[in-house]
């Protein structure tokens, strides 16, 4: 089944606004979102940013997701595996990447194989160009994969820890639970903490379609 982007964009703007997260999970979230904007994270994120156009919010959930957030900086944001050794879950056969001695701060081995996620790996997040609240969640989506849209199914990658996901996992790659129930943080859930943290977070306005 062929996913549209743009009808997927426009069902999570309207999840979105429809979003409440589940209270118990709250001081989670924050403790979290935290983490992501702190003085030892933010400004890896921001040099990552300047280099590729995605926003550094979006770096910093998609960091979480694959590879525990900081403080693993020894892990690719592309699928989690150790940054020092060829990557076997998808995408697969990226890297190795190293530290070098004379690494410029913020600019070293996992610096470089955010790039290469970033830039050269499916979805392209560097090409994105729609970063109102419903396209950034859909480019989030994209960086996971469209099954759960193909399937018409909150993506729990997106929306874990809020009332817009009960249950259903892929398990592993390519791999489908409809049982499972996912229990990471979900990514609009950590956007709307950091939010409230950071207020310089925001999202563009929903790019008007050409005439």
């Amino acid at each position: 089944m062929t996913v549209s982007l743009t009808a997927l964009a426009d069902a999570n703007a309207r999840r979105w606004e429809a979003m409440h997260l589940r209270a118990s999970l709250l001081p989670s979230f924050d403790a979290t979102a935290a983490r992501l904007c702190a003085a030892d994270a933010k400004p890896r994120y921001q040099l990552i940013a300047q280099a590729t156009g995605v926003p550094w919010w979006i770096i910093a959930v998609i960091h979480e997701r694959e590879a525990g957030g900081p403080p693993h900086f020894d892990r690719s944001i592309a699928q989690g595996d150790p940054l020092g050794e060829v990557s076997r879950h998808d995408p697969a056969g990226r890297g190795p990447f190293f530290d070098h001695p004379g690494d410029p701060p913020g600019q070293d081995a996992f610096y470089r194989g955010a790039l290469d996620a970033l830039i050269d790996c499916a979805p392209h997040a560097a090409k994105w160009t729609d970063w109102s609240i419903g396209g950034t969640l859909c480019l989030l989506e994209q960086y996971n994969g469209l099954g759960y849209a193909a399937m018409g199914r909150a993506s729990p990658y997106i929306w874990s820890g809020s009332d817009q996901y009960v249950s259903g996992k892929y398990v592993r790659d390519h791999v489908y639970d409809p049982g499972a129930v996912d229990q990471q943080e979900g990514c609009a859930p950590l956007l709307s903490r950091m939010m409230a943290l950071d207020p310089s977070i925001q999202f563009e306005a929903v790019p008007v379609p050409a005439a």
